[in-house]
C-alpha cells in the first residue's frame, strides 16, 4: 500500500469510489453505443475536500492507474519488435482492490523489480498490458526489463491448452511415463526452429543453440504424437540401469518386479514409448488368461493351425522337461533341432510355444524371451494348459 500511495502523491494514481452498480451502468452505456467500456476518470476530478468526506465514512475505493490521456508509449519486445501505443486508447488500471489486496497489474511490476528481473518472459496475451506496466516503471523510476511476450501453445487450431479442460500438465505426463528431458525437448520446439533438421537435443545443448530469434510469432499445436515419438527416442538412448529405474514402479504394478531386470530390459526397451504402457505389455507374464481363444494358435504367416500346434506342444513339452539348463543358449539350440526333426520353419515351432506361454498373440518378446522370464515351471505349466486346450 506504500508504494501505491506514493504513486497518488505524484499524480500517478487516484481513489476511485465508484460502486460495482456505478461501473456496470458505464459498461452497460458504452455496450449500447457498441464502444469497449473504458473508465472515465470520474473520480479524479474529485476535490481533496470531496476525497476526505468519502474516506471518513468509510466508503469503500480502489486504486486506479492515473494514465496520460495524451501521448504514446513505446516499447521494444525481443520478438515483436518495436511497438508504440497511444495513452489514449489505454484504461485506468485498477491496482489495488478495495480489501487492501493489490492486483496482478500491480503487484507483477513491483515483485519483478524487487527481485531484479532483468528479462520477462510471459504469454503474448500480457503484450497490450506491457505500455501500462511501463508507465508503472517509469512513474517509479525503476529500469524497465526486457520483454519477451511468447505466442500460446494451442490444443488445436481453435483452443488454448488448458488443465481445466482436461489437458495434461507437466507433471501429468512425467506421472504418465514420459520422461522430463523429453518434455522439456518437445516444449523447447514448439513455436521455435533451431534452425536446422535436429529434434533431439540435450538440455545443455538446448542453452547452446537457442536463440529468440527462432522464436515463431504464430501460436504452436501440442502434438501429443510427437512428443510420444520424441520420448520413445529418448527410452531408446537409456542405458538398462537408467530404464530399468524409470520402469519399476511400473514392474511393481503389473506384478512382474520378481523378473529378471535384464531379460524385461531386453524385450521392452525397443517398444515402449512412455513407461505406463508397461503393465498391460507384460501382465501376461504375471497371470495368464486361461481363457484365451485356441484360434490364436492358427496364423497363416506362421503357417500353423490347432493340428500343427498341438503336435508342436507336445514334442516340446516333452523335450523341456528333459532338458538339464533353462537357460538362453539350449533353448535356442533345443528349439531349431526341434523344428529341424519336425521340418518345420523356426517360426512355425515357435508361434504354439509362445501363444501357450501368453494367451496373447502380441506380446514383447519371443517364446525364448517369455520362457526365460517365467521358468521351468510356469512355462512346463502353461504350455500343458495349451496342449489340453488343443485337445477338446
Amino acid at each position: 500500500m506504500p508504494l501505491a500511495e506514493s504513486l497518488i502523491e505524484k499524480g500517478h494514481a487516484y481513489r476511485c469510489f465508484c460502486t460495482k452498480e456505478d461501473l456496470e451502468k458505464k459498461r452497460a452505456e458504452a455496450a449500447l453505443k457498441n464502444e469497449t467500456f473504458k473508465y472515465d476518470k470520474h473520480c479524479l476530478s474529485l476535490t481533496l475536500d470531496e476525497q476526505n468526506e468519502l474516506l471518513a465514512s468509510n466508503t469503500p475505493f480502489v486504486i486506479r492507474q492515473n494514465i496520460p490521456l495524451q501521448g504514446i508509449t513505446s516499447f521494444t519486445d525481443l520478438l515483436f519488435g518495436s511497438i508504440s501505443v497511444e495513452n489514449s486508447t489505454l484504461d485506468d488500471n485498477v491496482l489495488i482492490k478495495a480489501d487492501g489486496m493489490p492486483t496482478y497489474n500491480f503487484a507483477n511490476v513491483v515483485d519483478d523489480h524487487l527481485m531484479a528481473i532483468t528479462h520477462v518472459m510471459r504469454g503474448m496475451e500480457y503484450l497490450s498490458s506491457a505500455p501500462k506496466y511501463n508507465l508503472l516503471y517509469e512513474a517509479f523510476g525503476w529500469e524497465i526489463p526486457a520483454y519477451i511476450h511468447m505466442p500460446p501453445i494451442m490444443k488445436d487450431a481453435s483452443h488454448k491448452l488448458s488443465k481445466r479442460t482436461g489437458d495434461a500438465s507437466f507433471q501429468d505426463l512425467e506421472e504418465k511415463g514420459y520422461l522430463a528431458d523429453a518434455i522439456l525437448n518437445y516444449i523447447a520446439l514448439l513455436g521455435w526452429n533451431p534452425g536446422d533438421e535436429r529434434e533431439v537435443f540435450t538440455l545443455k545443448e538446448l542453452e547452446e543453440v537457442f536463440d529468440v530469434s527462432g522464436m515463431s510469432k504464430s501460436p504452436a499445436i501440442f502434438d501429443p504424437v510427437k512428443l510420444t515419438w520424441l520420448n520413445a527416442a529418448y527410452i531408446r538412448n537409456l542405458t538398462q540401469e537408467q530404464f530399468s529405474f524409470y520402469s519399476r514402479p511400473y514392474y511393481l504394478k503389473a506384478g512382474v518386479s520378481n523378473l529378471d531386470e535384464g531379460m524385461l530390459f531386453r524385450i521392452l526397451q525397443q517398444r515402449v514409448e512412455y513407461f505406463s504402457q508397461i503393465p498391460d505389455m507384460v501382465d501376461f507374464l504375471a497371470d495368464l488368461d486361461e481363457n484365451y481363444s485356441i484360434e490364436l494358435f492358427t496364423n497363416k504367416k506362421s503357417k500353423t493351425d490347432s493340428a500343427i500346434s498341438k503336435t508342436v506342444l507336445e514334442l516340446v513339452i516333452k523335450e523341456l522337461g528333459a532338458l538339464n539348463n533353462w537357460a538362453e543358449e539350449e533353448l535356442h539350440t533345443l528349439f531349431a533341432e526341434l523344428a529341424q526333426r519336425l521340418d518345420y520353419k523356426k517360426g512355425t515351432l515357435l508361434w504354439p510355444i509362445r501363444i501357450a506361454l501368453a494367451g496373447k498373440a502380441v506380446t514383447p518378446g519371443g517364446a525364448i524371451e517369455i520362457a526365460l522370464l517365467l521358468g521351468r515351471e510356469e512355462s512346463l505349466r502353461r504350455l500343458n494348459i495349451g496342449r489340453k486346450k488343443l485337445e477338446l
